[in-house]
């Protein structure tokens, strides 16, 4: 496994966590991690035209950067790591979206406050943002109380309502490459799916067979989020992977509405993967 993974950071220990997950998962993969920060800078004119202020900020920036790196290499040495540093007056998701393409980006990894800390918000603004506007690389997003563990478990909540291809590559080659098994958990009565599921369900078996896999139905469960919760905790989940299409299951996630009104918290890593046909 050869990648290219690309880690936006803030200098907050939020980004700095997301990071330290990644580099102890990836620890056996030859990777080129490029740690980027994204300022664009909302100053005046005059500012701007004496280049001093944005020289100063860059310089200090590099700086941020470069300790990055050093710290990443001195608390997880490793011979197959490089790191590479970007700097970009863009804002994060343009920023973002110009590193996946010039640097071939594999896997975008991102921070993130827990619910309790950011007032029954899962997901932050810039990370919202990010799911929102990237349609063309998987985001992992590592909430801020996540604890490293080998992805043993990968939960993948669908509601067979659409039918998945190529899209479900990236958790099918961290479940061949981790040893994961995916665990399809479907929240309702198996009895109650329609024609339309039935042929979903079916062809996503076939998806799975060559992979670690077992299908699971979550029964008398009238909320989705509180029925993931507790498959999560029922089968010691290590990863939450969602495809990024409209009325899913993420979309609701997102909702910031919502996500007070159901409460849905949880430490473990969230694989977020774009949808081919809406991108």
């Amino acid at each position: 496994m050869n990648e290219n993974i690309l880690l936006p950071t803030d200098f907050s220990n939020n980004a700095w966590r997301a990071a330290s997950y990644i580099l102890q998962l990836y620890a056996k993969d030859s990777c080129t991690f490029y740690f980027m920060h994204a300022a664009k800078l909302k100053v005046s004119s005059a500012a701007i035209r004496s280049n001093k202020l944005s020289t100063i900020m860059a310089e200090n920036n590099k700086l941020e950067l470069n300790e990055l790196v050093e710290k990443a290499k001195k608390t997880y040495p490793n011979s197959k790591h490089e790191f590479k540093i970007v700097l970009s007056p863009e804002d994060l998701q343009d920023a973002i979206l110009q590193a996946i393409q010039t640097f071939k980006i594999n896997l975008v990894v991102m921070g993130t406050k827990g619910a309790s800390k950011a007032k029954g918000i899962f997901f932050g603004s810039n990370t919202v943002a990010s799911i929102l506007k990237i349609k063309d690389c998987p985001i992992l997003i590592v909430p801020e109380e996540s604890v490293f563990k080998n992805p043993a478990q990968i939960a993948f909540p669908t509601d067979f309502n659409r039918f998945y291809g190529e899209e479900l590559e990236p958790i099918t080659t961290w479940s061949s490459h981790f040893n994961a098994r995916i665990r399809v958990v479907h929240i309702n009565e198996k009895e109650n799916l329609t024609p339309i599921q039935e042929t979903n369900l079916e062809q996503l078996k076939k998806v799975m067979e060559s992979h670690l896999h077992s299908f699971h139905w979550m029964r008398d469960y009238d909320n989705v989020a509180q029925g993931v919760k507790d498959f999560i905790d029922i089968h010691d989940i290590n990863i939450l992977a969602m495809v990024n299409y409209k009325h899913s299951f993420l979309e609701n996630l997102i909702n910031e509405p919502i996500i007070k009104k159901l409460g849905f918290k949880t430490t473990i890593p969230f694989l977020i993967v774009p949808c081919i046909t809406e991108k």
